[in-house]
């Protein structure tokens, strides 16, 4: 088998643990391209990205790079790479950059593609109340997520998965996967199917994505809610305040008073919201300007007795 010379591309920290799974085999993990430090935080300190984080302790030479352009495909090409993998990069590979390793760039994708091509995948499943997901390695080319694929894994979705979890579990199990498609591709054995079916789109979600439509069945509210957590992060506005729905889950049918949709009531000591069949028990929230709590002393300080969340 081929000792390959691996390029990483990575940002956020669902690709850490391919990274590390890459850095401890047999193969030779060359340089790390990331993102530029982002400000975070209250104070907008700048701070390294998780891969470059996780490549600083990995004693591993790190590219920051916002978008790869030609000093960036400089620095890469110097490198000498055989072999390029991406898991969440956040920018385009073009030529001459796509072409130059001798196996070309592989990426891992979190959906079993063609479904959910873009950079939100996991959060479009879980909002489109899809059973089971999984991820995929595929070749690089330049149509989004469109490549021919090396391996794909399934996983099934737990009922109550956010979409945190469920990105925390693929990134996992994924980082095998690559591992395996990385060997298969230095022994002259990988083969790459192409796509068969339909393709459905999952772009980054925005802020408006995140609110809650309590006139919608509580099936699709509580799936909008767990595709949305934690990023963007679900709310709600009551009383004209803007809520952060932090946790929440369905209330069974027997248990539930009758509420209209988006009606805010509380009952037996949980705060219950309405939906079109039924309702839903916010557990934690964060009201605009606040601390985190739990619904119930949020819903104590507000001092009324009804209140309609929109």
């Amino acid at each position: 088998m081929q000792k390959l010379r691996i390029v990483f591309a990575g940002t956020p920290a669902p690709a850490v643990p391919t990274l590390e799974r890459l850095a401890r085999g047999d193969h030779e993990v060359v340089g790390v391209v990331t993102r530029p430090p982002a400000p975070l935080g209250r104070k907008r300190v700048l701070t390294p990205s998780p891969v470059a984080q996780a490549a600083a302790a990995l004693g591993l030479p790190v590219i920051d790079a916002a978008r790869l352009d030609a000093d960036a495909t400089e620095r890469i090409l110097a490198l000498r790479p055989d072999l390029a993998v991406v898991v969440a990069y956040g920018g385009l590979v073009r030529e001459p950059l796509l072409s130059a390793p001798e196996h070309g760039w592989i990426n891992l994708h979190f959906s079993l593609l063609p479904a959910w091509r873009g950079a939100a995948p996991v959060q479009h499943a879980l909002i489109a109340g899809d059973a089971v997901t999984g991820a995929s390695v595929f070749r690089l080319v330049p149509e989004l997520d469109a490549g021919d694929v090396y391996g794909e894994l399934r996983h099934p979705i737990a009922p109550s998965a956010t979409a945190g979890d469920l990105l925390g579990e693929l990134a996992v199990s994924g980082a095998d996967l690559v591992a395996d498609v990385v060997d298969r591709i230095a022994a002259g054995e990988a083969v790459a199917v192409p796509q068969s079916g339909a393709p459905s789109y999952a772009p980054k979600l925005t802020i408006d994505d995140a609110r809650l439509d309590w006139s919608r069945p509580t099936a699709e509210v509580d799936a909008r809610l767990r595709g949305v957590t934690p990023e963007p992060g679900a709310f709600t506005e009551v009383d004209g305040v803007r809520v952060k729905v932090l946790e929440a889950v369905p209330v069974p049918p027997g248990d539930r008073p009758s509420l209209a949709p988006g009606q805010v009531g509380f009952h037996a000591k949980q705060v219950l919201v309405g939906t079109a069949d039924g309702a839903v028990r916010l557990d934690r929230v964060q009201p605009a300007g606040r601390t985190a709590m739990a619904a119930a002393d949020w819903w104590r300080g507000l001092g009324v007795e009804q209140a309609v969340a929109r």
